[in-house]
């Protein structure tokens, strides 16, 4: 494929951050046939970011779409560890931690400092500026947003956004990467909340003021908004389900 990392897969992804998001990220991966490396501060979060690869790949081949063999395989294709300096070797990086700049800022500032000058690093976040993170590094141009949506075995958009100093190398290596994973990519420019939740999370906060205000019930305005405009959930149960803190920081 053209668009690949110098006309190549990478030959090992990174992936940083061991929550759902990174999980969901490392399983297609590993599904897809490529060599995983899923990096955390815990080992204890590693070994549960494993149990939940499994218990997904076990559900996927009870319904049919995967098979044992290929489960089998892309299990093995999985490695964790807990030492950023682990990604040495890594020539494409996904971080996929919690949802504040700071955290990821520190992050991106060490995996310049050990990763090759050609690596790829990727961010997953939904809301915080890629230039910013790129202008944590040395190599800004080889900095790129890659907003996968959960769960990201089942959802096929991957959202990408260029910082200021991105190289369009960089963008048709990520590009060709998301549509090897079977994803289907939407382009935003650097600005808070991208495109989805730029227009997803103001839709989420007016749920809640309806709800405070009284104009209806939780289930009367997820109801609403599931038949009224044929969304799979509600808005109210949406923000659970992404999670009440990760919708605060992104708002």
């Amino acid at each position: 494929m053209a668009s690949m990392l110098y006309g190549h897969l990478p030959q090992v992804i990174g992936v940083i951050g061991a929550g759902q998001m990174g999980s969901g990220i490392a399983q297609i991966c590993a599904t897809k046939g490529l060599d995983v490396l899923i990096n955390d501060r815990s080992q204890d979060l590693l070994d549960k970011s494993m149990q939940s690869i499994r218990k997904s790949l076990q559900r996927l081949m009870q319904k049919g779409s995967l098979s044992k063999s290929t489960a089998d395989e892309a299990l093995g294709r999985i490695r964790t560890e807990t030492s950023l300096e682990s990604l040495r070797h890594a020539d494409f990086v996904i971080e996929a931690v919690v949802e504040d700049e700071g955290v990821k800022r520190n992050i991106f500032q060490t995996l310049d400092k050990v990763t090759s000058v050609h690596t790829i690093l990727a961010s997953n976040t939904s809301s915080i500026s890629i230039t910013k993170l790129g202008a944590a590094t040395s190599k800004p141009h080889r900095v790129i947003d890659m907003h996968f949506m959960n769960p990201v075995p089942l959802m096929k958009l991957v959202e990408l956004a260029r910082g200021q100093h991105t190289s369009a190398q960089t963008f048709e290596a990520c590009k060709g990467l998301a549509e090897f994973l079977g994803k289907d990519v939407a382009t935003s420019q650097d600005r808070p909340g991208f495109l989805v939740n730029c227009v997803l999370i103001p839709m989420i906060n007016e749920a809640f003021f309806c709800l405070m205000e009284g104009v209806g019930s939780a289930e009367d305005i997820d109801k609403g908004m599931r038949l009224g405009t044929n969304q799979p959930m509600g808005p109210l149960r949406l923000a659970d389900f992404i999670g009440l803190d990760t919708c605060l920081s992104i708002m």
